[in-house]
Formats: C-alpha cells, sequence, structure tokens
C-alpha cells in the first residue's frame, strides 16, 4: 500500500477527497438502480453497480495517467484536439437524435464496443485549456481585439454554438467558465463586457429565430422556456421531478432512512443521476447532505490552493479553467433539487452515475494534479539546492555556517 501511495503524486487531499467521493457513491448508485430495474425495467442492481465500479476504477486510471503528463504538454495538446472535437460536436449535432421534436443528440455512439460518449465534456476540458494556452502566451503583451477575435474568441463562438442547441446549462457553464479565466489572465475587462453583451445577445437572437421558425431545425429552445415557466410557475404538476426531491430531502431528517430505503428513488426518473443527491439526503439525512457539501468544498480550497501555488501563469490558469467546474457542477445539481434554480441536467460528479461525465471530470483532475505535481517537484528541487549549498559552505567554512546557523 505504501508503494502504491508514492505513485500518487500531487496533492494529497485532491486525491483523499476523489477517493472519498467514489466510495460514497456506491450505496446510493445501488440504491436508486431500483427504479431502473423495477419501474424501467432495465437491468439489475448489481449490474449497474458493477458498471458504475469500473467507470470509477478506469476513471481512477485516467487521473493517475493524466497527472503523469508534465501539464506544459496539454498547451500544444489543446491546439491538435481542437480540432478533432470541433468535427466530433458538428457530427454529433446533425446526426438526427431528435424527441419530440427537439434535439437531443448530445451522445456519439463508438461502434463495435457499443459504448457512447458525450463530446460536449470533451470539449470543455480542451477549450478551457486552450483558452489558458492564449492568455499565458500574452501575459506580458496588450491584448489586440481584433487579433483576439480571430485567434480567442472564433475557437470559443464555433465551440458553443455547436454545444448549444442541445445543451444549454453546458453552454453557459462553459462560457461563464471562459470569462471568468478570461478576467484572471487580464484580459481587459471593458472587451470583457462587450463579449458578455454580444453573447446574450447572440443567445436572444438565437431563442427568438427557433421560437418563430420551429422547422428550421431540431433544438430546444422549447425544453429551456417551459423548465423555466415551470420554476416560476410553482405548480406541482409541471415541477414533478423537483417536488419529488424535495419530498425526499424533507423526509430525510437529521439521519435519514437509511441506506436502501429511499421511497422517493422509485418516482424520480433521474434518480440514479441527476436527481441522486436527494435520494442521498433521504438516506443519510443532512448529515450525509453535510458530508457531501464539505467534500466538494474541501475540493474547491485545494484547487484554488494549486493554483494560487502554481509557478506560470498558464498552470494557474488551466488549474481554475478546467478545476472550478467540477464543483460549480455539484453546485448546480445540489441546487436543482433544493429548487434553487431550475432543472439543467448537470450531473453530481464522481457520485451520479454516467461514464463520460465521471471520466471528464478525472482528466480534469489528473490535469489539476499534474500542475501541483509540477510545483511538488519544484520545490523539492529548491531544497535540494540549498542543501547542497549549505553542505558546501559548512565543508568551506564551518564556524560561519555554525555560528549562522546558532544565532
Amino acid at each position: 500500500m505504501k508503494e502504491l501511495l508514492k505513485q500518487l503524486k500531487g496533492d494529497r487531499v485532491i486525491w483523499a477527497v476523489v477517493a472519498a467521493l467514489a466510495i460514497f457513491s456506491f450505496m446510493p448508485i445501488y440504491s436508486a438502480s431500483t427504479n431502473l430495474v423495477y419501474v424501467v425495467g432495465n437491468g439489475s442492481t448489481t449490474g449497474h453497480l458493477l458498471k458504475h465500479a469500473f467507470l470509477l476504477f478506469f476513471g481512477f486510471g485516467i487521473i493517475y495517467f493524466v497527472h503523469k503528463i508534465p501539464y506544459r504538454y496539454f498547451s500544444g495538446g489543446s491546439i491538435l484536439m481542437l480540432y478533432i472535437v470541433i468535427p466530433l460536436l458538428v457530427y454529433t449535432l446533425f446526426q438526427g437524435q431528435v424527441i419530440a421534436g427537439a434535439n437531443a443528440a448530445r451522445w456519439v455512439r463508438i461502434p463495435i464496443v457499443n459504448f457512447t460518449f458525450q463530446p460536449s465534456t470533451l470539449a470543455s476540458v480542451v477549450l478551457m485549456i486552450y483558452v489558458a494556452r492564449y492568455l499565458a502566451q500574452r501575459k506580458n503583451e496588450d491584448i489586440d481585439l481584433k487579433e483576439s477575435l480571430w485567434k480567442l474568441w472564433l475557437p470559443v463562438a464555433v465551440v458553443l454554438a455547436l454545444i448549444l442547441p442541445a445543451n444549454f446549462s453546458t453552454t453557459a457553464i462553459l462560457f461563464t467558465m471562459v470569462l471568468l479565466v478570461c478576467f484572471i489572465g487580464g484580459y481587459p475587462w471593458k472587451y470583457l463586457l462587450g463579449v458578455l453583451g454580444s453573447g446574450l445577445v447572440v443567445l436572444l437572437i438565437f431563442v427568438l429565430t427557433f421560437k418563430a421558425f420551429p422547422s428550421i431545425a431540431p433544438n430546444r429552445v422549447d425544453t429551456w422556456i417551459n423548465r423555466i415557466e415551470n420554476y416560476f410557475s410553482g405548480e406541482t404538476e409541471k415541477n414533478y421531478q423537483v417536488e419529488k426531491a424535495k419530498v425526499a430531502i424533507a423526509t430525510g431528517g437529521l439521519t435519514g432512512k437509511g441506506f436502501g430505503k429511499s421511497v422517493q428513488k422509485n418516482f424520480l426518473p433521474q434518480s440514479i443521476s441527476d436527481f441522486i443527491f436527494p435520494i442521498i439526503v433521504e438516506e443519510s439525512g443532512l448529515v450525509g447532505a453535510f458530508i457531501v457539501m464539505t467534500l466538494y468544498f474541501l475540493l474547491l480550497v485545494r484547487i484554488i490552493i494549486v493554483a494560487q501555488k502554481a509557478s506560470t501563469i498558464f498552470a494557474t490558469l488551466v488549474v481554475v479553467g478546467v478545476g472550478l467546474p467540477i464543483v460549480f457542477q455539484a453546485m448546480i445539481n445540489m441546487g436543482v433539487s433544493v429548487n434553487l434554480i431550475p432543472a439543467t441536467g448537470q450531473t453530481l460528479p464522481l457520485i451520479s452515475s454516467g461514464g463520460t461525465s465521471i471520466w471528464m471530470t478525472c482528466i480534469a483532475l489528473g490535469i489539476v494534479l499534474s500542475v501541483s505535481t509540477a510545483r511538488d517537484e519544484e520545490i523539492s528541487e529548491e531544497l535540494e539546492e540549498i542543501e547542497q549549498k549549505d553542505n558546501k559552505n559548512l565543508y568551506d567554512n564551518p564556524l560561519q555556517i555554525l555560528n549562522e546557523k546558532i544565532g
């Protein structure tokens, strides 16, 4: 075990938090999967648990592999990956998956292995690294607006435009994170205000166009509007999932009903993914909710610490860009469950069931740990140099060094 732990470099608290979230997820996944088994008729509870265990085990392998890669390699890799993820997004958007007249094309099915993959999650990580790269390369320069429109905002706009028709919440989170990283990276705030305003205008035009001409192309505009209207209407029938989630949370009490004893899991359609947090609260009470929120809070704190201690501006920006969305996604998921915000379809990172979501989260965490590992190695080298220097001085003039140490 000690030899295994020695192989895990970087921030140990992040490793511990990730392991704790993964271990904690097994019981709610096993319990909530009864909805799929006995209500939907999909598989078995043991099968869903084993699948989740495999996804997490493979995810830890991803973290380990990625955190061994020097973070500077991700900078150049982001350009290459953009040429891969953009065609993937185009293919995903136009592959023709339509449900009730709306574009539900979020996944690509890989032949032979029969595995579904969500390109938007990979595109989010790649785009944030690309933005961090652009800003880091111009840290000592005055950013030219025209140049940045082509080299920074054009790729951002293309990726966001390809994700938006099928997934508004992911687009909104990604756009917000791009603005945040740009602000931290020194991009002029007056230009950022213009970008924000332009983005809102484009979104408004998009919504109005597809509301006026719904036959132009499949989209989810009506779904977004309905969710917002249902949220503010307060009608129980229109907010079925949220109402069941609130019942689950309200009946959980302080210590919960006990693992496996949730009632609302049989009524929540997305109890194993989007609405797994209410199941956790119903079965483990406020104690379980506090544990989960504390773990995400610790993750947030450690990500910020890694970003602050990073030795380069690129490292700082990439940690913020790929690390903070994990915690924000968790906050959004829990916010939906307690009816603070409209339903978004965002899962609870490392706890909810879902292969692509788990693995992309693991890639992001691997990048954060890669930055942390590099910083630890730099500190070790500096200490070694200081020690060697002290030893040399001690050999040359032992009385002088001894007096300095004492006094």
